[in-house]
């Protein structure tokens, strides 16, 4: 009977010891989660959720040359369009003139905010090249306008060839001249690229087709710096210096309604011709008028929308290609030149035009 006892005993405790390992290789068969993995797994999905939740929106700051002139409010206009159709936030800012040194404390303080992207018309190229290159060296896209030839940016955006541009308003010019006579070259400043590369293709174009026309200033273009009054008290003093004087030729867009006041005031309207780049609505009274011959313009709304959007692209790992379309007239197939992107965005305003051009 003991013998018996044993026996069942025994067989117990070999049951339970089986089924003992059992359980253990089901275990090791279907191993719990590491406790870093679960945590890792769920930050990644708050990220997910959090990234769904913001959209990925990013940060664009605008800096022109100058805020508060005709020019630049238009082009806040293209900014501020850009952020409502895209939901990122997208600002202009800067100071109230065209100064080298405030721009650069000004790129100074958006760095500081963080800002993904930087789109810039700068009043000297050469002043921003280094605190541009600090910019990126942060991370930040930066891209400019009205700067071909800019190194530390991602891209410069161009409504047009400068060159052809000048030589397209210096054909205007001199339809306007009767292809004879004095004629003077008017920019908003020397260091600006855009303007002295339009004053550049005019003369260049005009000592190719017009040679009955004679620059009275080649070697010293006329500087207005970007000011309207400063502009018309110097028109007026060029008309007299110059009294055979049929033509002025103004790249500044601040400063162009301050020449051809200067004419109307002297009613010299169809004596002394006015061609020039600006905007139409601050214009049209002296295209009325007779004061300015010819408005060459593009619209600056349309270039401050390419700019953000181009930063936009560049910033979400996107790529810049040659005969891209952009979705805005006038650069439905750029031209890439390097880092340089042209569009063809010129437009021609006249009294006929006028109502076509209505910004």
């Amino acid at each position: 009977m003991k013998k018996m006892l044993a026996v069942l005993l025994g067989m117990c405790l070999c049951a339970s010891a089986l089924s003992g390992c059992g359980k253990k290789e089901a275990e090791v068969t279907e191993p719990a989660p590491v406790q870093g993995e679960e945590k890792e797994a769920e930050s990644e999905e708050v990220k997910e959720e959090a990234k769904e939740e913001t959209g990925a929106k990013i940060v664009v700051a605008n800096l022109p040359k100058s805020v508060g002139g005709a020019w630049f409010n238009r082009m806040a206009v293209g900014i501020e369009r850009y952020g409502e159709e895209t939901g990122n936030e997208a600002f202009q800012t800067g100071a109230d003139k065209g100064d080298a040194a405030l721009q650069v404390k000004e790129v100074e303080n958006l760095i500081t905010q963080g800002v993904d992207v930087l789109t810039i018309v700068p009043v000297s190229p050469e002043a921003v090249e280094p605190v541009l290159q600090k910019a990126r060296e942060q991370g930040i896209i930066v891209i400019s306008h009205e700067a071909q030839g800019i190194v530390n940016v991602d891209y410069d955006v161009e409504a047009f060839d400068g060159a052809a541009y000048g030589a397209h308003l210096m054909d205007k010019l001199a339809e306007a001249m009767g292809e004879e006579g004095e004629y003077v070259m008017c920019v908003g400043s020397l260091t600006a690229k855009s303007h002295m590369s339009w004053a550049n293709g005019a003369v260049e174009r005009q000592k190719e087709a017009y040679p009955n026309m004679v620059c009275v200033n080649e070697d010293a273009f006329v500087e207005t710096n970007y000011n309207q009054k400063a502009s018309q008290e110097k028109a007026a003093e060029l008309m007299k210096t110059y009294p055979e004087l049929k033509g002025m030729f103004v790249t500044s867009a601040t400063d162009l309604p301050g020449y051809a006041l200067a004419v109307e005031e002297a009613g010299k309207q169809g004596a002394v011709a006015v061609v020039g780049n600006g905007l139409p609505s601050a214009n049209k009274d002296y295209i009325e008028s007779g004061a300015l011959s010819f408005l060459g313009c593009w619209d600056p709304a349309d270039s401050g929308y390419i700019m953000a959007k181009v930063g936009e692209i560049l910033k979400n790992g996107g790529e810049i290609t040659d005969g891209m379309d952009l979705g805005v007239e006038g650069y439905h197939s750029i031209k890439l030149d390097g880092n340089v992107i042209l569009g063809e965005a010129w437009r021609d305003v006249t009294a006929d035009t006028l109502a076509e051009n209505d910004f």
